[in-house]
C-alpha cells in the first residue's frame, strides 16, 4: 500500500464495507419503504473522512469539491448533477440528507473507531494520556439561546488560555502515539474525574485487554477516593503535584509527556476545524476523532515512521 489520500480511502472503504458485511446490523436504521440509498454506508463514512483530513468544515465547499476531484472514488456524489445521497434529491437537498445520514451513523462511527484503533500496533500500548479540551460553540448570547446545543452547552472556563467560553468539552484519552482509545463529549463544566470514570465504566472491554494500565493526567485528576477508584481497578494514574501536596514520584517526567495529549488537541483544532462548524455536533466530532484514527491506522499498515503524521492526506 502507498500512503496518499486515494489509498487511505479505498482501504478505509474496503474496511468499513467488510465490517458492515459481517455485521449489517450496525448499519443505521432505514425505513422499509422509501426511497433507496444510493451512496453506501461505507461511502458515507469514507466521504466524511477525507472531508475531515482535508480540513473542510463547510459541507456545501467539501461537496462541490469532491464532485469536481473526487469522483473517481465517490460516483455518487451527494448533490451534484442530480445525483446526491439518495435518488431523486439534488443541490441543498442532497446535502442536507447527506448531513442527516451521517448523524444517524453516530453509533457505526464510534464503532469503527474501535475497529480500526484496535488493528494497530499503538493499541498495545501500556501508557495512556487522558485530558479534556474546549470546544466553542458560539460567540454570542443570542447564539447560545437558538443554537440546537442550547441546554447541553454551557458557559465553561479554559485554564489553559484564561478565557470563558460557551460549548461542550471533549475529553480524550488517548496512547502515546496519538492513537484515540476513549473519549466523550459532555457539557462545559462536567467533572473531569467522574467522566474518565464514566469512560472506563462504558469500554470494561478496553480496561480489561489492558491490565495493570498507566494514565497520566493533569492536576484535576486527584483525590483519595478517585486514585483508590483507580487502584481497585487495577490501574495506576500519574499526575503533578497540586498545591500542599508532597513531591510525587516521576513528577519531572509528566510534562514532555503531556505535550503528547495537547500536540492531538490542536490538530483536532488545527487541522480539523473542531471549534468551527463541522465539530459542533457529536457526529462532526466523532467524524475527526475517526479521521485521525483512520490515519494512525493507515500509516502503522504502511510502516511510517511517524504514525500521527497527517502531511500525505491534507492536500
Amino acid at each position: 500500500m502507498t500512503n496518499d489520500l486515494d489509498t487511505l480511502a479505498t482501504a478505509l472503504y474496503a474496511r468499513i464495507d467488510d465490517e458492515l458485511k459481517a455485521s449489517p446490523w450496525l448499519a443505521p436504521a432505514r425505513p422499509a419503504v422509501g426511497i433507496a440509498a444510493t451512496l453506501s454506508d461505507a461511502e458515507l463514512l469514507t466521504l466524511a473522512v477525507t472531508s475531515a483530513l482535508l480540513g473542510y468544515s463547510s459541507e456545501r465547499r467539501w461537496l462541490r469539491r469532491a464532485g469536481r476531484d473526487f469522483r473517481h472514488l465517490f460516483p455518487c456524489m451527494p448533490g451534484q448533477s442530480g445525483q446526491s445521497g439518495q435518488s431523486g434529491q439534488s443541490g441543498q437537498s442532497g446535502q442536507s440528507g447527506h448531513n442527516k445520514r451521517l448523524r444517524a451513523a453516530s453509533a457505526l462511527l464510534t464503532h469503527m473507531i474501535r475497529i480500526l484503533a484496535t488493528a494497530t500496533t499503538l493499541w498495545s500500548d501500556d501508557v495512556w494520556v487522558v485530558d479534556s479540551t474546549p470546544v466553542g460553540c458560539g460567540c454570542s448570547r443570542e447564539t447560545a439561546k437558538r443554537s440546537d446545543l442550547a441546554g447541553w452547552a454551557q458557559y465553561g472556563y479554559c485554564a489553559s488560555h484564561s478565557r470563558y467560553f460557551w460549548g461542550l468539552r471533549l475529553h480524550l484519552v488517548c496512547t502515546l502515539g496519538g492513537l484515540p482509545v476513549l473519549f466523550a463529549v459532555t457539557d462545559a463544566k462536567a467533572d473531569e474525574r467522574e467522566t474518565l470514570r464514566d469512560m472506563l465504566d462504558t469500554a470494561p472491554d478496553v480496561v480489561a485487554s489492558h491490565p495493570s494500565q498507566t494514565i497520566i493526567g493533569d492536576k484535576n485528576y486527584y483525590g483519595r477516593e478517585f486514585e483508590h477508584d483507580f487502584a481497585e481497578r487495577h490501574l495506576k494514574l500519574l499526575r503533578p503535584t497540586r498545591k500542599g501536596e508532597p513531591e510525587r514520584a516521576g513528577a519531572h517526567l509528566f510534562k514532555p509527556l503531556r505535550q503528547v495529549i495537547e500536540s492531538i488537541n490542536q490538530t483536532f483544532k488545527g487541522q480539523f476545524d473542531l471549534e468551527r462548524h463541522g465539530g459542533k455536533s457529536p457526529a462532526g466530532v466523532i467524524v475527526r476523532i475517526l479521521a485521525l484514527t483512520a490515519a494512525i491506522w493507515h500509516n502503522d499498515k504502511t510502516d511510517q515512521p511517524v504514525k500521527r503524521s497527517l502531511i500525505a492526506y491534507d492536500y
